[in-house]
């Protein structure tokens, strides 16, 4: 090699130096850019956390045990009249829980299972601690109470307990939303559609819509998902028009592609912190993730179903829970297909193999058929059997 040439390769590997030097610092560059968005978000997030109320729940006694790491969360619908929540009646005072949910996240978030408990309810009083905003309970042996009074005079951690006690199901956090929680929600997200066969012309919640198709908004969607003076005025009625509300607001959710958004996401949970409780073991940490896993959750794979009931005697207004109660429950906490008619087994004897099958899309739709429920996919205009009776439709 002449020396010419040795100048040019010289040259050349410093070229392929500086450029390599060049490279090397715009992906260095690249990646402080992406930590520092990274970094940003986290503090947006963390700091809209903070606004969460938190509550440290105690004295849940002898808890039922856990199969797996499944996930139960008690969601709690609050109509709390405190704070911004006093628009809705200030002469009202105390909570009580309009709505009453177990979602239940699968192992490996695979499907999740949105299980409504009616209000009217009779469960046992049990004795519960104080807690902000609640006087607590003195057990009453033998005595029954409505389970809205539960949570009135108990607060969520008594819920917690008495769901946990009765249903033997474990809960692992709760989440309490509400009124204005849910508006703003609803307001962030665009409105959601509901659809009627009857129209609604409820003097009480001066709730007036046509038979037909709405796109309504917070104070409108609030209202509906509260009204139970249509019908036949059941809560029964009433928490099957929410679930089809929570399936079109699942819809909503999926097509707006809301989680792939950070700036409209961050508004959502802006809106929202304020209007959360959460027990204080619930991290922040946690609920990112469960969003994030949701995110990826088919609508096929989240299902809405009821506590089946039975009359109460004592109170026409009142309902207990049927037998077939407890076959469900327990499916739910072992994540379990739910046995057909005729499978039933007490919790003493052996599971039937068709019992001790882990959950399946089939299965859930064995459960969903079996119990009432609808998924998350549904046409929200096939609501019609929640509206029949002599306070509306036919």
């Amino acid at each position: 090699m002449d020396h010419g040439d040795e100048q040019q390769l010289s040259r050349e590997r410093q070229r392929k130096r500086r450029a390599s030097r060049l490279i090397g610092s715009m992906s260095l560059a690249a990646l402080l850019l992406l930590v520092a968005v990274a970094l940003t978000g986290y503090a947006a997030y963390r700091d809209l956390f903070a606004k969460i109320h938190h509550l440290q729940v105690s004295g849940l006694g002898n808890r039922p045990p856990k199969f797996n790491n499944s996930l139960n969360i008690l969601v709690i619908g609050s109509d709390s009249r405190q704070g911004k929540n006093a628009r809705f009646g200030r002469r009202i005072w105390g909570q009580r829980s309009d709505t009453i949910m177990v979602l239940h996240l699968s192992p490996g978030l695979k499907h999740a299972i949105v299980l409504s408990i009616p209000r009217d309810s009779v469960v046992p009083v049990l004795s519960c601690p104080p807690e902000p905003g609640a006087s607590g309970q003195i057990a009453q042996p033998g005595q029954v109470e409505q389970i809205n009074a539960t949570f009135a005079f108990g607060g969520p951690g008594c819920l917690w307990k008495t769901i946990e006690h009765t249903a033997h199901l474990r809960i692992d956090h709760f989440i309490e939303l509400n009124f204005t929680g849910f508006e703003h929600v609803i307001n962030d997200l665009g409105g959601v559609d509901i659809c009627l066969p009857y129209p609604i012309r409820d003097p009480r919640s001066k709730l007036r819509l046509s038979a037909g198709l709405h796109h309504v908004w917070g104070a409108q969607a609030l209202a509906y998902w509260r009204v139970r003076y249509i019908g036949m005025g059941s809560d029964l009625e009433r928490i099957q028009r929410d679930q089809y509300l929570m399936a079109s607001l699942a819809q909503k959710i999926k097509h707006t592609g809301l989680f792939g958004d950070p700036v409209r996401l961050i508004k959502v949970v802006s809106d929202l912190a304020s209007s959360l409780t959460t027990d204080s073991g619930l991290a922040q940490g946690t609920l990112l993730s469960l969003a994030e896993s949701l995110r990826a959750m088919k609508l096929s794979d989240v299902h809405f179903i009821q506590v089946p009931v039975l009359p109460y005697q004592q109170n026409n207004n009142w309902v207990i829970w049927a037998p077939s109660a407890r076959t469900l429950f327990s499916a739910i906490a072992h994540d379990r297909r739910l046995p057909k008619q005729g499978e039933h087994h007490s919790p003493g004897r052996a599971a039937t193999p068709a019992a001790s099958q882990p959950a399946s899309p089939a299965g859930l739709r064995h459960l969903t058929k079996t119990y009432g429920g609808i998924n998350a996919r549904i046409n929200v205009c096939r609501d019609r059997g929640a509206f029949t009776g002599p306070l509306g439709g036919h």
